[in-house]
């Protein structure tokens, strides 16, 4: 009992040491995130801002950044925002590089997602739109290709404009090729949307606001099936034969797949705003069905619907089974749903230590182990989406919960973590260890300004795994696959995902804080597909590539 206590303190003490440096001013990330007017807001359009990615798109071992932007409502004369992709220069430092790599396309950016569509070996990109969304296939010699026509992704010629927002490559079929679910939030038409300064202007805290969602149409989440063939890319919409359009009419915004109830087979998980929020179950034939209320993490634990914005999956109490988090609209808590291992969730906002604050309006989140000590942690960034209502804060700090191994968590987002106090109105997150030292870094977009590099400095005192997968039968990027690390008696299982958070995309290596441990005890590997392998004990400070073995 004295050895555990002593093990337990050392811990916390080691996690006091961590600090986020934010070296945003000097790494070379210079261009803002444009989403219309930073003195005021017409139309909602213009709150929602749009993420950004953590990705190698070069395969030098080291993480570029990709952010996302939108655009004016009017544009304006030799204005025109582009995304941009940064390359890592491997000394803190990121050169632009988006010219050069055919990523300078303007538009009404909104969220990323990224996965080897084509298992080339290169990661794509695919980036959600007011408007048009955009495939960009990555050739390997560091620049993208739009393949969007090619691939049939490309909307009918006189469509409305739909507002793509969360997306995630998930090979729902487990065909070893990567499809596409896309999130749609609203049938927005400024010709037909009331404005502030109108006499029927909506209210919000009896002040006129840009109107929606409620009393806008809701958008139609979309899924297409990758049937490209060698030398022919192609997806086919099967968003009404699989189900998926079933929900219906949707505010939807974050998407995160899982595996929740560890059947082999991918679920998705959607946050949608001022609406229950959409469990899409796979049912291993090719369709889903919505199962968010009946396994409750459709509404709050009072049955209320929520306006639900970002999402991240983590098994926050260490017993095997995915649990979810979801953040918020101001004036209300975030979600922690724990997963009861039948199919099912419970809400355990208060009882885990997360219910203090109601005054942050959240949107990227992440379930980051910031100290190494083998359990996630949760990060939440946040931002109002008006600024020039009277009392709201529009830039609003960073929340850092640390998890403490017993179901509950302690905000430690305080002085002593200072960076993450700097007010910002922030959207996207993303998180992966950009300087390969062991430990997590984190990657903020902020609406209206350039995006923050949070560096971590410290986390790397404890030890860490950290694993990159290439699948054979499966998809290259294994996005789907499900690891447990064994440390001594605690099991740690992560999954490979495409997208989360907010909008945005995090690096698909999975890193693992060890503690104290030397090493892992054991390391088993669950493929999409079925395939298990196990390796042996390996040793801890090490970054592992694993590639899904032939049979």
């Amino acid at each position: 009992m004295k050895h555990a206590l002593s093990l337990l303190l050392a811990a916390c003490q080691l996690a006091a040491q961590v600090r986020f440096v934010d070296i945003s001013s000097t790494s070379g990330l210079t261009y803002p995130m444009i989403c219309g007017s930073n003195e005021h807001k017409t139309y909602l359009i213009e709150t929602l801002g749009a993420g950004l990615a953590l990705i190698d798109y070069d395969n030098d071992g080291l993480l570029d950044l990709f952010t996302v932007t939108a655009a004016l409502l009017d544009p304006q004369p030799g204005i025109a925002p582009t995304n941009h992709l940064y390359r890592n220069l491997g000394n803190g430092k990121f050169a632009d590089v988006t010219v050069a790599a055919g990523l300078a396309k303007s538009g009404w950016g909104q969220g990323v997602c990224a996965g080897d569509f084509d298992n080339d070996g290169f990661i794509d990109l695919f980036v959600t739109h007011y408007g048009q969304d955009v495939l960009y296939r990555n050739t390997g010699k560091g620049t993208f290709e739009d393949v969007t026509k090619a691939a049939g992704l490309s909307d009918r010629p006189g469509a409305p404009a739909r507002w793509g927002t969360g997306c995630a490559f998930v090979d729902y079929n487990l065909d070893g090729k990567l499809d596409l679910f896309v999130a749609n939030y609203i049938q927005f038409d400024r010709n037909y949307t009331p404005t502030p300064d109108q006499a029927n202007a909506c209210r919000w805290k009896n002040q006129p606001v840009p109107c929606g969602p409620l009393g806008l149409k809701g958008g139609f989440n979309r899924l297409w099936r990758n049937i490209s063939t060698p030398g022919s890319i192609r997806f086919e919409d099967v968003s009404s034969s699989s189900g998926i359009a079933k929900a219906g009419e949707r505010y939807s915004l974050s998407v995160t797949t899982l595996d929740y109830d560890h059947d082999g087979w991918p679920d998705i998980y959607v946050a949608v705003d001022s609406q229950p929020s959409i469990l899409y179950h796979n049912n291993r034939d090719g369709t889903f069905s919505d199962r968010a209320i009946e396994a409750g993490v459709g509404l709050s634990e009072n049955g209320i619907e929520q306006a639900g914005m970002g999402t991240a999956a983590a098994d926050f109490d260490g017993d095997g089974t995915l649990d979810l988090v979801k953040t918020n609209f101001v004036d209300d808590l975030p979600n922690l749903y724990r997963n009861l291992g039948d199919g099912s969730f419970e809400e355990v906002t208060l009882a885990a230590g997360l219910g203090k604050h109601r005054e942050f309006m959240g949107w990227g989140v992440s379930s980051l182990d910031f100290d190494n000590d083998s359990w996630p942690d949760i990060l939440m960034v946040n931002g109002h989406i008006y600024p020039n209502v009277k009392g709201v804060e529009f830039e609003q700090r960073r929340l850092l919960y640390r998890n403490l191994g017993n179901g509950k968590f302690t905000e430690v987002s305080g002085s002593d973590i200072a960076d993450l106090q700097i007010p910002k109105s922030s959207r996207g997150l993303a998180v992966g260890d950009f300087d390969n030292d062991g430990d997590l870094d984190v990657f903020i977009s902020n609406l209206g300004q350039t995006p923050t590099l949070l560096r971590n400095d410290g986390g790397n005192r404890q030890h860490f795994l950290n694993l990159k997968l290439i699948g054979t039968r499966a998809n290259r990027s294994a996005i789907g696959a499900r690891v447990t690390v064994f440390v001594g008696k605690r099991k740690i299982v992560q999954e490979v995902r495409s997208g989360s958070s907010f909008l945005s995309h995090s690096d698909l290596r999975l890193h693992f804080g060890l503690g104290q441990a030397i090493r892992a005890d054991r390391v088993e590997i669950e493929w999409p597909g079925g395939t298990k392998q196990i390796l042996a004990a390996s040793g801890a400070d090490r970054f592992l590539t694993v590639t899904e073995p032939v049979q």
